[in-house]
């Protein structure tokens, strides 16, 4: 069952303009389009490479939050970022499943593709679950 925690928008998903595309319930692959800005371009015109690290961060957590309960949340502890190649500003599109789940961690990969379907960069990512708070 799909948990609600995809439809909150936390500032940095609505800054890269994340937007959910699919979330298969079967193979628990969540994919995501992301809106990079003229302001997200380096010094050559091609997205910089934190911004491409955060749009990995989002699609690496997107298909653990996708079915986690309310009550818990998750936190990033490791986040493995591999450039392949310049990614061009526009619309970019994110894929993320989970790989391996423990009682505390889960761990999960990304890519990051850019309109043409070429894969611009890769990542691997570790969460932290968490009980979650109530906001203050």
């Amino acid at each position: 069952m799909r948990s609600p925690h995809l439809d909150e928008a936390p500032p940095g998903a609505v800054h890269v303009g994340r937007e959910i595309l699919e979330i298969d319930e079967a193979s628990g692959v969540v994919r995501l389009a992301f809106s990079a800005r003229p302001e997200f371009a380096n010094r050559h015109g091609n997205v910089a490479g934190g911004y491409i690290a955060a749009m990995l961060d989002s699609s690496a957590a997107a298909p653990i939050l996708a079915f986690l309960p309310p009550e818990k949340t998750l936190m990033t502890t490791e986040l493995h970022v591999y450039y392949l190649k310049p990614a061009p500003l526009g619309r970019l599109f994110g894929t993320g499943r989970v790989t391996e789940q423990t009682d505390r961690d889960v761990f999960s990969e990304a890519e990051l593709s850019d309109p043409d379907g070429n894969v611009v960069a890769h990542a691997t990512a570790t969460f932290r679950l968490l009980r979650r708070r109530e906001p203050a």
